[in-house]
């Protein structure tokens, strides 16, 4: 995913098929809990992957502004010096890229596919 790919395009053409595959192989077993937390760790490292995209404070800054955050916050979200992968499961990260915001790139989830077969 390093390679400057559009999130939607990667989503659509490699996670879901994979996702798939794998709803197959367990659906017989029908592991909620291990769906729930496959689809919440998922999500939180293609937040990574937004972190990572953002690179410079400033971006990071504008992208919580236009969340709504006050300037004062998003300063102290933008410049904090934690990783990627802290800031990634973050109050502010999960601000503003809830897991509607996945829903709308039509990202699959686990736990509907095995549940619902």
């Amino acid at each position: 995913m390093g390679r400057g790919m559009n999130l939607r395009w990667f989503i659509n053409k490699y996670l879901n098929p994979f996702l798939r595959g794998w709803a197959n192989y367990y659906r017989l077993c029908k592991v909620k809990t291990m769906a729930v937390e496959l689809d919440s760790w998922l999500r939180r490292r293609l937040r990574l992957i937004i972190w990572r995209q953002w690179k410079r404070p400033y971006t990071r800054y504008k992208r919580f502004i236009k969340a709504g955050f006050s300037r004062s916050h998003a300063w102290d979200c933008a410049l904090n010096r934690r990783g990627s992968w802290w800031n990634s499961g973050a109050q502010h990260m999960n601000f503003v890229l809830p897991t509607v915001f996945f829903v709308n790139l039509e990202l699959v989830t686990l736990l509907t596919l095995i549940v619902n077969r």
